[in-house]
């Protein structure tokens, strides 16, 4: 019956896993548009406070400073990773249960990191769909060994 419970809950899990992979992809392609949106803000709104009296190169390095600020990409490839760990310890047959419960942590920090940055509503609503994910596996994971 264990053995049962535990098929079913690993299915469970990866099918939970396989939509958090889905939101990652997404905030990853969705995430270098969030720069250019910012720079064409800036420069609308600083033509309108200067009569257009601005420079070009002013712009672009104010524009630098936010990607620099807003850069989501480290913690695009740490869940990546932590996917993949994930997925492949689901497989392993001695007890995972502590090693899961430690990368959905993991996960849970770079989710929050990436939404303290991400500076985008649409990046920030997968941000609360990933977090309505990892809690779901949260709760499974403490049903496991």
């Amino acid at each position: 019956m264990r053995n049962l419970e535990g098929q079913e809950l690993a299915l469970d899990m990866k099918r939970q896993l396989e939509k958090f992979g889905e939101i990652v992809a997404g905030v990853k392609m969705h995430a270098p548009s969030v720069v250019e949106k910012y720079k064409a803000r800036l420069e609308i709104k600083l033509g309108e406070l200067t009569d257009g009296l601005i420079e070009d190169s002013r712009i672009v390095t104010e524009a630098a400073i936010f990607a620099d600020k807003c850069d989501i990409n480290e913690e695009l490839t740490r869940l990546d990773s932590h996917v993949q760990q994930f997925s492949r310890t689901l497989t392993h047959s001695e007890p995972i249960g502590r090693k899961l419960d430690f990368l959905v942590q993991e996960m849970n920090r770079e989710v929050n990191t990436i939404g303290s940055k991400a500076n985008d509503s649409a990046i920030t609503k997968e941000v609360v769909e990933m977090k309505s994910l990892l809690e779901k596996l949260k709760e499974q994971v403490q049903n496991i060994e």
